[in-house]
Parts: C-alpha cells; structure tokens; sequence
C-alpha cells in the first residue's frame, strides 16, 4: 500500500505538524506533499520522508496571499500512484484529486475559519480599507463553493475534537468520528510554581489576547507570553511592566516555562488547544475562555472555565483560581494528560487505517 500525507503547509513546527510526524512514524515510507515548504522550519522526521511542495513554493514568504491560487495547485500533484491519501486539514488540503480506488482520509483540525464561522472578523480585522474588502469578498465566495465541493472528495472525515465535529457537520454536512492530536506528554515536568501566568499562543487577532493583555496589566499579575505574530505590535503597546513577552522559544524553554507556572491562560475560543494538555502534562492547572476544545480537555479539577472574553470575566476567573490554587494535584493533572498521549494517537489510527473502509457510518464509532 503506497501512502500519501497532504499537509497544508511545512513552515514551522506546531499542533498540524505534530500530526504529520505522528504519521510518519505510522508510516516510515510515506511521501508528503505540501503547497508551501521550508525544510529547515520542520523536524528532522519530516525531512527524512520525501516532500513535494506545489509550484507556488518559490513565492512562500507571501503565502497567506495566495489563497485564491491554492486550490489550482492542490489540484496539481499527481497521485495515481497512491492507495491511501490522508490529508491534514486546517488550511486547504483535502482538495487533492485521488484515483478512483484511493482511500481519502482527511484529518480536519477545523474547517477554514476564514471561510467559514470566523470569516466575519476576518473581513472587518484583515481588510482594512473598502477596496480590499470588495476584493476579499468574491474570492471568498469562490473559495467557499470550493471548499465545500472538496469536501465531497474526501470518504472519511476524522475530527481533532467533538468541536470540529461539530463545525465540520455545520460546514460540510458531513459526519466525522474523532481522534485527538498526538502530544508528548512524557515530555513534560513538574515544578513549584513560580509567581507567573502562562500564554502560549500565535499573537493572532482571533485568539483574543488583547483582554487578557490590558487585564494582567491593569491588575499588575505578572503573565508571560511566548509566541509571535501580527498582533504583536499592538498587543506590546498595550501591555505594561507585568506582562512579558518572550517570543518562539526552543522546546526545552517552553517545557521549563509550563513547568514554573501557577497556570496556562487561553483567553479564546481553541478547536482544541493542545496548549492546555501540555499544561495538564506539567502539572498546571489551566484557565480559560469556556468554549470550544476547552470543554473537552480541561478536567473537573484541573482548572477554572470562564463563560465571557471580558476582562471582568477572566479577573474574576482569576481570583476564583487564587482561593482554589493550593487544590489543584499536579499528579492527577499529569495522570489525566496521557489520555492525548501520542500512543494513543497512534493506537486508534491504527485501528482506523486497519479497518475497511466503509465512510463516515463507521468513523462514528472511532
């Protein structure tokens, strides 16, 4: 059996390409094809697997303004050698055109927020001029008649959560089953908690720092941001002396920063949020925005939920979490962690890849 991995992109190291080397090791002798790919932003697994990137490759730096073009270039790689395709969906990926007796998996982080449930604040925050916007809007359009007719290409879904499920229902009209995302839970550690907040987190308008910026400011708790994006800018001039901004750091300095925390932060709404189970893997408790994958990972006892992205919300999110700290067993948090572990991936795709394929009937079950 001859195997394809389809990724949106290979530009850096985060949640989608942790999948992506989770099927790598379940497939040692797959190809990966991808729009856009920079080897020396991804792992040395993925480098050992031969990689194909699109012809829109030389123009990556600009990526994200290539949108319309991509479908076109998806559609350019040629698979007919192929009996198993899987796809790793959260930008275009599942838009590849496979042989009539393929098997098409796409594991969907989410729908294209962009496109779809987002795609209102993505016209009012990244459009910001008339012009722009009235050019977005039939592109989009496009876009989303493509997306949806992709998704038909697929024969079986499998959603990151039961918040993508959801969204990929909504979107798609299509059932999916549901295997979370490999994390390396044995990686992490314990420590004493050290008098700091965590944020681990792209400085994306989407991801709702900017209340929990101008709170930790206003309250003077010390929060540490690690991360780096568009944002930055405006969320650094907002911040004052208490909040501090650290960048991308190496694996090992983020894993000593979730270990030394009081707690992880994640003030927006997450289709999962693997931020929050390496936090539960080093003992932390976490409190978040009560929405999305928050509601699936963060346990009875292993963090406060708040129901509003309002500064009194988490403030009052916050001082709840000071009178319950000293509750909170990081070994019972750890415990609770491995249920996302990467041998669990591994162990229920497996099963799903071993099994006939007979579509989304099925991957309910899964």
């Amino acid at each position: 059996m001859r195997v394809a991995i389809i990724h949106y992109w290979l530009l850096g190291m985060r949640g989608g390409e942790k999948v992506v080397e989770a099927l790598c090791r379940l497939f040692p002798d797959a190809d990966i094809f991808t729009l856009f790919y920079r080897p020396e932003g991804v792992s040395p697994l993925i480098r050992s697997h031969k990689v194909t990137a699109s012809f829109l490759n030389p123009a990556r730096k600009m990526y994200q303004s290539l949108l319309p073009l991509m479908p076109m270039a998806l559609e350019q790689f040629d698979l007919r050698d192929y009996d198993l395709v899987i796809s790793s969906e959260s930008g275009p990926a599942k838009g590849v055109l496979t042989k009539g007796t393929a098997r098409h998996i796409c594991y969907c982080h989410t729908p294209m927020r962009y496109l779809w449930d987002l795609y209102p604040d993505y016209v009012r925050d990244f459009t910001r001029s008339n012009l722009r916007r009235l050019t977005m809007i039939p592109f989009a359009h496009y876009l989303r008649m493509w997306d949806y007719a992709a998704a038909a290409r697929v024969d079986e879904f499998i959603a990151n959560s039961e918040n993508t499920r959801r969204r990929i229902r909504k979107a798609y009209r299509r059932e999916a089953g549901v295997i979370h995302p490999p994390v390396a839970v044995d990686t992490f550690f314990h420590r004493p908690a050290e008098d700091y907040f965590l944020i681990v987190s792209e400085l994306a308008a989407y991801k709702r720092l900017d209340y929990a910026v101008r709170s930790f400011t206003h309250t003077g708790r010390r929060l540490r941001i690690v991360g780096d994006g568009p944002e930055f800018k405006r969320l650094r001039k907002m911040a004052g002396s208490s909040v501090e901004f650290c960048g991308r750091l190496p694996d090992h300095q983020l894993r000593n920063l979730y270990a030394r925390c009081r707690a992880l932060v994640l003030p927006g709404e997450e289709d999962f949020g693997i931020t929050m189970v390496e936090s539960l893997a080093s003992g932390k408790p976490v409190v978040a925005f009560g929405r999305g994958g928050a509601l699936e990972i963060v346990p009875d006892r292993g963090g406060i939920l708040y129901d509003r992205c309002t500064e009194e919300s988490l403030g009052e999110a916050l001082r709840k979490f000071d009178s319950l700290e000293t509750g909170f067993a990081p070994l019972s948090l750890r415990t609770y962690a491995e249920r996302f572990s990467e041998g669990r991936f591994e162990e229920q795709f497996s099963a799903l890849i071993s099994a006939p394929g007979t579509g989304n009937r099925r991957l309910a079950a899964v």
